[in-house]
């Protein structure tokens, strides 16, 4: 399995399992990790969730290697949003890694080690706290590949950031350490290195102990709308042309062996 899932208490873990690509994500397990998440949303004995990596890493993204090839494009062409769907917390199919276009009724908290780059970052983004060990890094490192942010980057990193530190990491790509993470928000908590699933849980803890019908009604009236969301990803999933143009040639300079561990020369 590319994923793992665990119940404790009315807390469900869900950790990306593929360490030989530093969980990056294929579609398998963006597939994986979209029912996972639904599977949580409709079930009544679990309140938060949790999405963490296994093997000290969070995410690398979307799986370059996967994306060089026929099944990552068959699977870009398969996630395309359709005409006329305005429901983000009801999405018919998942998006590039997973679950980012659901709006799910209970919070999600990302616990953060290692690499939350790309794709992975996206994720990050999309879970509604994040606690970040230290060390960990994020970045939108897809850019020295000519891979977009499709997947509710550009969307929820400015909301988040705001509109010129979103700017900032979008145009660079450049990375961004866990002391910087929380001083420009992309970190709610930072914990000693190795302590983030912990500190998640602990979080989560506290969280579970609050009247659930209250708390998730003014949870869902915080957020931007379902209709609202649905608009600006669809309005963000026309940089997918640019994948066609830029990202596939990446894709397969990244598979050959180029610019691994973060080199942003290498490419």
């Amino acid at each position: 399995m590319s994923i793992q899932i665990e119940t404790q208490g009315r807390i469900r873990i869900v950790t990306i399992d593929r360490l030989a690509a530093r969980n990056a994500v294929d579609p398998d397990t963006a597939k994986a990790l979209y029912e996972a998440f639904l599977a949580f949303e409709t079930d009544q004995d679990v309140d938060i969730a949790i999405l963490t990596g296994a093997g000290n890493t969070f995410c690398a993204g979307f799986d370059l290697k996967a994306a060089a090839g026929a099944s990552g494009t068959h699977w870009i062409d398969a996630v395309q949003i359709p005409a006329g769907w305005q429901d983000a917390r009801k999405s018919p199919i998942p998006g590039p890694m997973g679950p980012s276009r659901l709006m799910l009724s209970k919070p999600v908290i990302a616990a953060i080690e290692g690499y939350a780059v790309a794709g992975g970052m996206e994720l990050a983004a999309w879970c509604d706290m994040r606690v970040v060990g230290e060390g960990a890094t994020f970045g939108v490192f897809c850019r020295r590949w000519g891979v977009p942010l499709i997947d509710g980057g550009t969307v929820r990193l400015p909301k988040l950031l705001g509109q010129g530190r979103a700017n900032d990491l979008i145009l660079t790509g450049r990375p961004v350490e866990s002391a910087e993470a929380l001083a420009i928000g992309m970190a709610d908590r930072v914990v000693a290195k190795g302590r983030a699933l912990g500190a998640a849980l602990d979080l989560a803890q506290s969280l579970g102990a609050f009247p659930q019908d209250c708390m998730r009604a003014d949870f869902l009236s915080a957020r931007q709308t379902g209709e609202a969301l649905a608009q600006a990803l669809t309005r963000e999933w026309q940089s997918y042309a640019s994948f066609l143009s830029n990202g596939v040639d990446g894709a397969a300079r990244f598979a050959a062996g180029k610019g691994r561990g973060g080199d942003f020369d290498d490419i």
